[in-house]
């Protein structure tokens, strides 16, 4: 899922702000930091400072889906080489467990009835235990 872009209420909020105080007074200065021209340049860096950050978001993205795509194409090519050794050497051979499957005699299947036997043979010592 890629990251939003950003935006900014405040810079909104100061647009309009400017917008009005440009209506009342085209050139208002209150004192040296409080002007109109000092509230736009700084309207300004804060949206150059956003498409900034919005466009490295943008590269950070792509490079995030082309590695998604690479891990799923590392994955293929992995799997296929297990099921190449699988068919050259045998699901139960050694080499298919150097090559990191797990050999069919040493997966343990258990059926469901035995499960439940154990199970009850477990309630059954925990009553005499208790």
């Amino acid at each position: 899922m890629s990251r939003p872009k950003r935006t900014s209420r405040i810079l909104e909020k100061a647009q309009l702000r400017s917008a009005g105080l440009k209506s009342i007074v085209p050139t208002i200065k209150f004192d040296e930091d409080y002007s109109l021209e000092k509230l736009i340049e700084s309207i300004e860096q804060l949206r150059n400072k956003i498409d900034v950050y919005n466009t490295a978001l943008s590269v950070v993205n792509s490079s995030r889906t082309e590695i998604e795509d690479m891990e799923k194409n590392l994955s293929q090519l992995s799997e296929k080489m297990l099921m190449v050794v699988a068919i050259k050497y045998g699901k139960d051979s050694r080499e298919y467990e150097m090559a990191g499957g797990v050999r069919s005699s040493d997966r343990i299947r258990k059926i469901r009835s035995s499960r439940l036997k154990n199970v009850a043979q477990a309630l059954d010592e925990n009553a005499k235990t208790a």
